[in-house]
């Protein structure tokens, strides 16, 4: 008996949610095309409705030829990839659910959509991938309306347009406050350092943090106050930091800008050290009250956070202790003596934390299986009837 297949098509951005007010995920032929004819009522442009209706097309024909298939859409988020990908799994597992599918054909219009392949691939098996490609006039109106088109996309305009305006506005406001700064050099240092953010992906972590955060906050946990006094506490920090700067070298032309970070960092690690405590010790407690069987993967973390931080911490006295400019409240052996004991302290607390795990791993095992048996004892108990005995009198 062949396997029967589901003709998938996937709307990571969730146009078909988005603008055309569409539930996901819409199972069967006339679900999607229903999906497909409001969406391209809603956004004739949008290159999800041919998607849609090629997955329809694709079915049909199948399903002529005598094979046992079946079609949905299924749409993520539309202003947070991160959440819509989770989205997708989780709505895929519906769908499987409903259909009964073994394997499936993914339909998609784009490079975008198929980053959510490996999602599938843990779920169903991938028979094919059909790619639909727009046919278009390669002429100039067409170009200018393609640039237009995707300046006019929210996402693309917060990528594009918000650092590009962020760098003119720099470049203005330096060249008209701070002449004798090179407003080129800062603005494309800027540029630089955004090329830099996107490339490493740090956007991402940036919003599984505010995720987090705002998570926190709706279900009313401990970590949101956690995350909120870090934040002050990393405030707290930029501004020692730069207190520090100030305070050793208040003639900043007389050093060089790594003298100028490294001074920077010395007043201000103590102070982000102590704010991932915080924020780790935040998250340890909601662990603890709402998931036990989690807390071995964060156990860790402290240790890590706060054994990278003295190591840090040791390196950035001893190069500050040697350097050649002017002398820094510690001395060369004071430098030494420092990043010695530091590194060493720091890899002994890294250590700790590696030797502890298993044990708090074990003992959490252990009280989760006491919990759960007496549960099922309360449970069993309760479904027990009563005894009636006959008395004699």
């Amino acid at each position: 008996m062949r396997a029967r297949t589901l003709i998938l098509s996937i709307d990571r951005d969730d146009d078909v949610g988005y603008k055309a007010g569409v539930e996901s995920p819409a199972v069967g032929r006339e679900a999607c095309l229903d999906a497909a004819t409001r969406l391209g009522i809603a956004d004739p442009e949008d290159s999800d409705t041919n998607a849609i209706f090629q997955a329809i097309k694709t079915y049909d024909q199948l399903k002529a030829e005598g094979e046992d298939v079946e079609v949905a859409v299924i749409g993520g988020n539309h202003m947070n990839m991160l959440e819509g990908d989770r989205r997708i799994g989780e709505l895929l597992e519906q769908v499987i659910g409903i259909t009964g599918s073994t394997d499936c054909i993914l339909i998609s219009d784009g490079a975008e959509d198929e980053y959510v392949l490996p999602i599938i691939q843990s779920h169903l098996k991938v028979a094919s991938v059909v790619r639909v490609i727009i046919k278009q006039l390669p002429n100039i109106e067409g170009t200018y309306y393609i640039i237009k088109k995707l300046l006019n996309d929210p996402k693309i305009a917060r990528s594009v347009l918000l650092p590009v305006g962020l760098v003119l506005l720099l470049y203005a406001l330096v060249a008209l406050l701070a002449p004798g700064i090179s407003a080129v050099l800062v603005a494309v240092g800027i540029i630089g350092l955004y090329l830099l953010f996107k490339g490493f992906n740090f956007d991402q972590y940036f919003v599984y943090v505010w995720h987090a955060v705002t998570e926190s906050f709706r279900k009313g946990q401990f970590s949101f106050i956690a995350y909120l006094v870090a934040v002050i506490l990393v405030i707290a920090g930029i501004i020692s930091g730069l207190m520090s700067v100030i305070a050793n070298y208040p003639n900043s032309g007389d050093v060089g800008i790594l003298y100028l970070g490294l001074t920077f960092l010395y007043g201000a690690l103590i102070w982000v050290i102590v704010a991932g405590l915080v924020a780790s010790a935040g998250k340890i407690t909601d662990y603890v009250q709402n998931y036990q069987a989690g807390i071995s993967r964060i156990f860790v973390v402290p240790f890590f956070f706060v054994a990278i931080g003295m190591i840090a911490y040791g390196a950035v006295i001893y190069f500050l202790s040697i350097s050649p400019v002017e002398p820094f409240p510690f001395t060369t052996t004071d430098g030494i003596i420092a990043m010695m004991l530091l590194t060493i302290a720091g890899l002994a607390v890294a250590f700790l934390g590696i030797y502890l795990r298993p044990r708090v791993q074990k003992q959490v095992r252990a009280w989760i299986e006491m919990r759960l048996k007496l549960e099922e004892e309360e449970t069993n108990g309760k479904k027990r009837k009563p005894v009636y005995k006959k008395v004699k009198y």
